[in-house]
């Protein structure tokens, strides 16, 4: 999962965009895109959408449910499920326990629907109230359905009446730094991948690329996106370089040959354990991209 493209559920035109965007994740929104007024008829047009397009996109689809404390989620999930979706995004995630809380229903969903106990995967933001940042710790081992952790600065910056999550440089204030972070550390502690939140502004694309290529940098594996614009910049930043795969592939070959030892030497420098898992994860990264070392 490097690129993850929200679209609004209640628009046949935006949806058809999104699902032939490239993106690897495309994302059908029930919740903050949609006006309390259009959720029953957004279920009905992604529900029928879904169900009718498919077959022609690449992209996994996950829907982003309303969360659980609004009392819609059941319904969401009533018209969303019998479409066989990839994954649920669950919004405004308190804790370890929501998960394990939606995976409850999506288990009776799937049994009414004929599908597998566990097919549909969980993908939870994890920041958007500050009991859910405090908590950030709770998911390693809340369920298999995990897919993956992300955040979101915009509804937590409601939550604690912050006036702006970023600074008169457009970097992120401590308080939202220090939910990345969380993430970040949570995802890692979980064994799950770790997603960047959105960029708003998708007409700066320097800072756009820039962010991603930080996000990348310091161990993010995928960034989500609001216009199709973003994909393919999200796209190269988090698909590793041909450079990066040659570097790994002879640090996992030089372990291998010398009998997994400890430390091994490469052309006059030293590596160790930690540089083998790193190199592990980089190529593991680049097969789920589609790329042979």
């Amino acid at each position: 999962m490097r690129s993850l493209l929200f679209v609004p559920g209640d628009s046949e035109k935006k949806l058809e965009k999104g699902f032939g965007a490239g993106a690897d994740v495309v994302i059908v929104d029930l919740e903050d895109s949609v006006a309390p007024q259009n959720k029953a008829m957004a279920r009905d047009i992604a529900a029928r959408f879904i169900f009718g397009h498919r077959q022609h996109t690449s992209s996994a689809i996950y829907v982003r449910v309303n969360d659980l404390s609004t009392g819609l989620t059941d319904d969401d999930l009533a018209a969303l499920v019998a479409a066989r979706p990839d994954g649920i995004m669950l919004p405004k995630s308190n804790s370890g326990r929501d998960v394990q809380h939606l995976s409850a229903k999506l288990r009776v969903r799937e049994a009414e629907n004929g599908l597998a106990d566990g097919a549909i995967r969980i993908l939870p933001i994890i920041t958007e109230t500050a009991a859910g940042v405090l908590a950030a710790a709770t998911y390693a081992g809340a369920s298999a359905r995990l897919a993956g952790l992300t955040w979101g600065a915009e509804d937590l910056s409601a939550a604690i009446g912050a006036r702006a999550a970023r600074d008169e440089r457009g970097r992120y204030t401590d308080v939202f730094r220090f939910a990345r972070t969380m993430t970040l550390l949570a995802a890692s502690a979980t064994e799950v991948a770790a997603i960047d939140t959105v960029f708003p502004n998708f007409r700066d694309m320097a800072a756009f690329e820039a962010e991603c290529a930080e996000a990348e940098r310091d161990g993010f594996t995928g960034k989500m996106a609001i216009h199709p614009a973003q994909v393919p910049v999200i796209n190269a930043a988090f698909t590793p370089s041909a450079e990066a795969i040659a570097h790994s592939a002879a640090v996992v070959a030089a372990f291998d040959a010398a009998g997994n030892p400890g430390v091994v030497g490469i052309n006059g420098k030293m590596y160790d354990r930690p540089h083998l898992k790193l190199a592990e994860r980089l190529l593991a990264r680049a097969k789920a991209a589609g790329i042979s070392a």
